[in-house]
């Protein structure tokens, strides 16, 4: 299991919920550190940062202190600078097996692709992301799925490329929390006439991955579209967590043509686990 875990806090609504109701559960499956981190942003806060960042320490302090009743290690991180840059800095000096972020709203992903902060920390780190989902429903914050199962059934989409491995080797950390793991690859490529070759072959390539992943599973292979054949699968066969690799690729690429892995953390309704594939 993932058993150091980086959470980024800016203290919304969203993230305190998900730090309280979320993230316990979490600790629960064999956290043994989690490193809480909020960034006061030196774009934002200019001359005020250095008073903000005690203001914010003595908050995070005090978050720190509840979530250690839940019998894990927890130390509170307080820095001023660019927050995705501060965030993967300190993931790289820590040795964190994971980042933990929530989401709400579609307009939040939109902004994303503006230069948000959970966008640039997407391109920016080189540790898996885990993105949960949240919704509003008449004031009230709801996950969209459930953290105590969120590894239970995860949707693996994978490409075939050296990418595939870290994806397979972030997968092997929580594998013992799997019952059921679905390995799916779109064949999005090559010609008419290749088609049936590249579907054969995508099937022998699956099971030979689900062999060694030693877990219950099934495997499927779809045309078209990866990302609509990731998002439509993970809901067809009940999903509790997407798992797919972000490969590295400019910013203006990923803006202008819109990545796989993109599309489905901005459509998916069900958390994501990203695996930087750099």
């Amino acid at each position: 299991m993932f058993e150091k875990v980086l959470y980024p806090t800016d203290f919304s609504e969203v993230s305190i919920h998900a730090l309280r109701t979320c993230v316990p559960k979490l600790i629960s499956m064999g956290v043994r550190e989690l490193y809480l981190i909020h960034v006061v942003d030196i774009t934002m806060a200019e001359f005020e940062a250095f008073e903000l960042e005690e203001l914010y320490r003595e908050k995070l302090e005090k978050l720190a202190k509840e979530l250690e009743k839940k019998g894990t290690k927890v130390e509170p991180i307080v820095t001023i600078g660019l927050p995705s840059i501060e965030i993967a800095e300190t993931a790289e000096e820590k040795g964190v097996d994971l980042i933990v972020l929530p989401s709400v709203g579609e307009n939040i992903w939109r902004r994303m692709f503006m230069g948000s902060t959970a966008s640039n920390l997407a391109r920016a780190t080189k540790k898996p992301v885990l993105i949960l989902k949240y919704e509003k429903e008449e004031d009230k914050i709801k996950l969209l799925g459930k953290c105590d199962e969120i590894f239970s059934r995860p949707l693996i989409a994978l490409d075939f490329s050296k990418c595939s491995l870290k994806i397979i080797k972030t997968v092997r950390k929580f594998q013992e929390a799997i019952e059921r793991a679905i390995l799916l690859h779109s064949v999005d490529y090559g010609n008419v006439d290749e088609l049936e070759h590249n579907i054969i072959l995508a099937k022998k390539n699956l099971e030979k991955t689900a062999r060694g992943l030693k877990v219950e599973s099934e495997t499927e292979v779809l045309v078209g579209s990866a990302s609509q054949a990731i998002i439509g699968m993970a809901l067809s066969k009940n999903a509790s967590v997407i798992v797919i690799g972000k490969k590295g690729r400019s910013f203006l690429k990923d803006l202008l043509l819109g990545s796989t892995a993109e599309r489905v953390m901005r459509d998916s309704k069900l958390p994501v686990l990203l695996v930087p594939c750099e």
